[in-house]
């Protein structure tokens, strides 16, 4: 009796690998949608973890949350500076840090580009159901933290060697 593959093993890609696809084409097509705005991906993408972060986030909690270094987060935000979108401050209580503020301006463009993000994930969810986006999200999340653990796990070996 022969045995059966999974259905993931089939793909010509690894699963992780076809996730990494589809994450590069669902920024790839909100960057087209926001190129009117004058947005490219990096910037966009920072605006929208700054407004996930809250105003007033640090530089350096957006660099970890993008996972990219101080240096490339710095040309960024001068950038987005540059656009009258959002001012950098300096802490009050640490005045190494600073804190990023959207400007009015960059209210607006954030509520163009939230508009656009909107239609564009309505348009890569259509075809699946309530249901199998929750399972996807629960498996997603799982996904994550195993690689979380992972990372970890690495890096005890490491030390222990």
């Amino acid at each position: 009796m022969d045995k059966q593959v999974p259905f993931h093993e089939t793909l010509n890609l690894t699963l992780i690998g076809n996730m990494g696809r589809v994450n590069r084409l669902c920024r790839e097509a909100v960057t087209h949608a926001v190129e009117p705005l004058g947005l490219t991906q990096s910037r966009w993408t920072t605006l929208m973890h700054i407004k996930m972060l809250s105003e007033g986030v640090t530089q350096l909690e957006i660099a970890h949350s993008l996972s990219i270094e101080m240096p490339s987060l710095t040309r960024i935000l001068k950038q987005l500076e540059e656009q009258s979108l959002i001012i950098r401050r300096i802490d009050e209580y640490d005045k190494r840090s600073k804190k990023i503020y959207f400007t009015d301006k960059g209210r607006q463009i954030l509520s163009s580009l939230q508009e656009e993000v909107d239609e564009i994930t309505q348009q890569i969810y259509s075809g699946l159901n309530h249901q199998q986006l929750d399972a996807m999200a629960h498996h997603l999340i799982k996904l994550e933290q195993n690689a979380q653990a992972c990372i970890k796990q690495q890096i005890q070996k490491k030390v222990k060697k």
